[in-house]
């Protein structure tokens, strides 16, 4: 790849790199570069390990000998131990980062594969809760970083729409349905509902009776009372899904449901027995995964002849494949699910679908409340949209105290409000748990998305006063900018971070990197003046710093799904 084409500090990584292949006789490819554990050694670091095993060298003694050797434009060598460290010049450094900053693909990557990424896909019939935010958010963003990496992405949201659940629901509203509670408030109703059902099926046994009978039903296709029902629930339940979609800024190329695959059931179940995978167990219907290694096998036809959510997603997982040929297949759902997604992977794979390898389940920890685990059936939840409305009025409460005289106060509340809550989120190392806790949520210091927001609004400011803010490149000497090397390695770490983010399915390396790109452009500001420092070419490398640090931060937060206010 032609080093002009190269973003932010790949230019020089791509110098070291092939400048160690050629000393060491190796494929570029094969060489890898680290951080330095300790950055003020320099901006990479090869450790030299394993080249020094196949070379009979120590580790030391090779990287001894390659910085000896090594000549590199623009970039220095450093022996730490067993490691060689470069140091890129700080002028050619500047320069290279301000170029990439300030132009409009910055981080934009070439790789041109097709991703289906299935994300949020929350109940019918049931609200949105807080729990539903990490899939929603994690699958969103990484929508966006794969496609600036050059990825054709088609996002789906797989509706929980079918299954016993739904013969539960019918049951419940013939029992207990208020025609009055649902036109007024539609999904908390259903919801009173699911939760009553299941405190009196153990008292009463006809309800299952009921719920078995009623999900018959909806599985024969007749458009009978049942159906009717599911359809009413289905539309009521969109209509709130889309507020909360609208406000957070998804969208969606499809959004079909387990029903959309209804037509595609018997013949998934036709194909597994032609496959010769398919056996009877006590009526019945599975497929053995005792040579995969897992001990349970997969169900596909309970012995009353219903289908269930494995069957499903076999159906929509061929069903993709035929239709979009995809290099990815990635389902961003909850780490519980996992036995789900191996056993779903084996059976592909026993029926000889190579594209199986193409499968990804993109896990997650669980959102806590503090107070313990939510529980839909319960009726232990916490309503997004609730969660959502509280962050916007503590961001106005901020906003009254410290800027009472900002305009249009409620857009920018929302922005913050909307900020905080995916942010934190975002920040985490996505398979871990969050315990959702108000005040580290909401929390407008530290490691936060309004911290990151008033860094892009105080970079707005700057250039607002400035007389020129709009700052050519062409227009900058970059060797003003050579006491500055924190700020342009923090920038020129950027497009590495969004590949990181990207092929690792990791946002929170992105949102990681933005912080330290927002602390590093504070100290920038912090110890120089930018406007007024007496001379006008200063001025000019210095808000040209500025500006490329506001187009990195506004990237970075857009690609996250994170407001950027220019006024806070």
């Amino acid at each position: 790849m032609p080093e002009t084409t190269l973003h932010g500090l790949d230019r020089f990584s791509s110098r070291a790199r092939a400048a160690l292949a050629h000393a060491l006789e190796q494929d570029p490819e094969s060489i890898l570069l680290e951080v330095p554990r300790d950055e003020t050694h320099g901006e990479f670091s090869f450790p030299c390990f394993q080249m020094a095993k196949a070379s009979g060298e120590t580790p030391p003694a090779l990287a001894a000998r390659l910085a000896a050797e090594l000549e590199i434009e623009a970039m220095q060598t450093e022996v730490v131990g067993p490691f060689l460290n470069f140091r890129i010049d700080t002028t050619p450094l500047a320069a290279a980062i301000l170029e990439g900053a300030l132009a409009s693909d910055y981080g934009k990557g070439e790789q041109n594969e097709t991703t289906v990424l299935e994300f949020s896909s929350p109940n019918i019939a049931k609200p949105m809760h807080v729990g539903h935010l990490r899939s929603t958010v994690i699958g969103a963003s990484l929508a966006r970083i794969l496609a600036r990496l050059g990825h054709k992405v088609t996002r789906i949201n797989h509706l929980g729409d079918w299954g016993s659940q739904f013969g539960r629901l019918v049951a419940a509203w013939r029992r207990w349905g208020n025609e009055d509670a649902f036109a007024a408030h539609p999904i908390e109703h259903l919801l009173e509902l699911y939760v009553r059902f299941h405190e009196e099926e153990e008292k009463d046994p006809t309800l299952m009776e009921e719920a078995k009978a009623a999900f018959g039903e909806l599985e024969t296709g007749e458009d009978g009372d049942s159906r009717r029902l599911w359809k009413r629930f289905t539309e009521a339940s969109l209509l709130e899904f889309d507020k909360i979609y609208a406000r957070l800024g998804i969208e969606f190329e499809h959004i079909r449901g387990e029903s959309w695959y209804e037509d595609r059931l018997e013949g998934l179940v036709e194909w597994l027995d032609a496959r010769g995978v398919l056996e009877e167990s006590d009526g019945a219907q599975i497929v053995d995964l005792t040579a995969q290694g897992m001990d349970t096998p997969c169900l596909v036809k309970t012995a009353l002849g219903t289908t269930l959510y494995a069957t499903r997603d076999l159906a929509a997982a061929r069903s993709r494949w035929e239709e979009f040929s995809f290099d990815h297949s990635l389902y961003v759902v909850g780490s519980e699910q996992e036995l789900h997604f191996r056993q779903f992977k084996a059976v592909l794979d026993r029926c000889g679908e190579d594209w199986a390898a193409r499968i990804e389940h993109i896990s997650f920890g669980l959102i806590r409340m503090a107070e313990g685990k939510l529980s839909t059936r319960e009726g232990k939840v916490l309503l997004l949209s609730k969660v959502l409305d509280r962050a916007c009025e503590l961001a106005m409460e901020t906003i009254a105290d410290k800027n009472p005289d900002l305009a249009d106060r409620g857009a920018v509340a929302e922005q913050v409000g909307l900020g905080a809550v995916i942010f934190h989120d975002l920040k985490h190392q996505r398979q871990k748990d969050v315990v959702f806790d108000w005040k580290e949520v909401l929390s407008f210091e530290g490691d936060t998305g309004p911290y990151l927001q008033y860094t892009h609004a105080r970079c707005c400011s700057i250039l607002r006063k400035a007389a020129s803010p709009n700052i050519a490149f062409q227009d900058v000497d970059p060797s003003l900018l050579a006491d500055s090397p924190e700020l342009m390695v923090a920038l020129g770490r950027y497009p590495a971070a969004i590949r990181e983010a990207g092929n690792r399915r990791e946002p929170s390396a992105l949102a990681q990197a933005l912080l330290r790109i927002a602390s590093a452009g504070n100290a920038f500001y912090r110890d120089r003046r930018v406007l007024g420092c007496g001379d006008e070419a200063l001025e000019r490398a210095r808000l040209a710093a500025v500006a490329a640090l506001r187009n990195t931060l506004a990237d970075g937060l857009g690609l996250l799904g994170v407001p950027a206010p220019e006024e806070m």
